[in-house]
């Protein structure tokens, strides 16, 4: 076996998950029994965490670290979830709406990811997954703001080389939610099953 090697997950509570699970695993646990043996995991996650939080926690990152997995804007883009009750008269007015908290999410996360590529290694973004709320209208127009906050990260990911986790496609069943925002130990394993499949890709990538 050779050196171990070492993942760290950055972001908020959807790495942060233990205070959700009711008692089940957490993402955390479930990360380290995915990992082949050679890997060990670090979690500098916290539950609540914005973008600009996240910052202060690379100050944390040791300097043996391989990978980075990073989920954070959830909570940025949930504080923007009044505007989907706002009264508009016409659609483009409700873009308009739209503009400026998506062009300040996409300044702090810009600024934020240039704070975490100071780390030399492999780095994976999150989407945003898109929730368990109310079937209907509710969970319609959440998933509809939820990609064009999506559509930040994802063209960010591109441009500055990093690797993304479509968190969308991992969790999209109710089961995976504890509530409308949090992951389950159910959705945690599949997170976790994800991180854990991109942690052994890269190392083979690097290997090669």
């Amino acid at each position: 076996m050779g050196a171990m090697k070492h993942i760290l997950l950055l972001g908020d509570s959807i790495f942060d998950n233990a205070a959700y699970t009711e008692g089940g695993p957490a993402v955390i646990d479930q990360l380290g029994e995915a990992l082949r043996p050679d890997w060990r995991v670090t979690l500098l996650a916290q539950d609540g965490a914005t973008i600009s939080d996240v910052a202060f926690q690379v100050s944390r990152i040791p300097s043996d670290v391989d990978a980075l997995v990073v989920s954070m804007g959830g909570n940025d883009a949930l504080a923007a979830a009044d505007l989907l009750y706002s009264r508009v008269s016409t659609v483009a007015e409700a873009l308009l709406a739209l503009a400026e908290p998506l062009d300040e999410f996409e300044r702090d996360y810009i600024d934020t990811l240039m704070v975490i590529q100071e780390i030399d290694c492999p780095i994976a973004l999150c989407t945003i997954y898109n929730g368990n709320f109310q079937p209907g209208n509710e969970q319609t127009a959440v998933s509809t703001a939820v990609r064009l906050f999506n559509d930040v990260i994802v063209r960010i990911a591109r441009v500055s080389g990093c690797n993304v986790i479509e968190l969308r496609d991992v969790c999209a069943d109710p089961i995976d939610y504890a509530n409308p925002i949090e992951p389950s130990s159910i959705g945690g394993a599949k997170i976790a099953t994800a991180l854990a499949n991109l942690a052994h890709t890269v190392a083979a990538r690097v290997a090669t």
